[in-house]
């Protein structure tokens, strides 16, 4: 998860401006696959971003499967960046990875505070889908 962060923070370093690092953000975003309309449902829906926002986890033991979608071009590209961090992952990965290193990449500076609490609301969700799935592990 570290390496996923660095690369993107290598990327971000790349871009002179704010707002081409807000481009390159967009244009990932342009990337994102749908999820399928029955997905996007109250239980899948990220409360707290200012984009409607949905995110879907499958526990493929030992690893965990995220897959989302975001309304927004800002919020489908910041999706597609988190889901590259976070999918397909062991709990423990998961939980282990101290979220204050999304940081370092060089994007939340770019967020106002409405889109940083989006991403605190995303992180919140991934996290409580981590505790949920290795708590299933633990009585498997």
């Amino acid at each position: 998860m570290q390496e996923r962060v660095a690369a993107y923070k290598e990327d971000f370093d790349l871009f002179p401006t704010a707002d081409d690092k807000i481009e390159y953000v967009l244009d990932l975003g342009k990337n994102q696959t749908p999820l399928k309309p029955g997905e996007k449902n109250d239980e899948s829906f990220i409360h707290g971003c200012s984009s409607n926002a949905w995110l879907v986890a499958e526990y493929a033991h030992p690893k965990i499967l995220f897959r989302g979608e975001g309304e927004s071009m800002m919020a489908k590209g910041m999706m597609t960046i988190l889901l590259d961090i976070f999918n397909d992952r062991t709990p423990e990965e998961i939980l282990a990875f101290d979220p204050a290193l999304l940081h370092t990449m060089g994007i939340t500076e770019l967020l106002s505070p409405v889109r940083q609490q989006g991403l605190e609301a995303f992180l919140n969700t991934i996290y409580t889908h981590v505790k949920r799935c290795k708590a299933q592990g633990e009585k498997a």
